[in-house]
């Protein structure tokens, strides 16, 4: 059976699994992570002033992978969950470079 569901409906599903994992957010240097409370590195990080949220792989990969969508549909669906966490406007989203993955740093 099929079932044909909104993108809004998909939306609050995968904000839903997102807040599930209870991401820490934590903010320093004008800038906002969010990470897992066991991992020392962050899987999104936004900057406040220009609004780019970069996004880990890992967060990326078990997006597309558990919700069957491709990658580019995963980043979106991150980018508006972050929007809607914060409260602020996400201008674009970029990779984590290895130099800004670390937590804190």
């Amino acid at each position: 059976m099929k079932y044909i569901i909104t993108e809004s409906q998909l939306d609050n599903v995968i904000f839903s699994y997102l807040n599930i994992h209870k991401l820490v957010r934590t903010e320093k240097d004008g800038k906002i992570y969010f990470k897992r409370p066991d991992a020392d590195k962050a899987h999104i990080i936004y900057d406040i002033e220009s609004g780019v949220c970069k996004l880990g792989s890992k967060v990326i990969n078990e997006i597309s992978m558990f919700f069957s969508m491709d990658k580019s549909e995963a980043k979106e669906f991150i980018g508006r969950w972050v929007e809607e966490t914060l409260q602020m406007p996400v201008s674009s989203i970029a990779p984590i470079s290895a130099a800004h993955k670390r937590f804190g740093k």
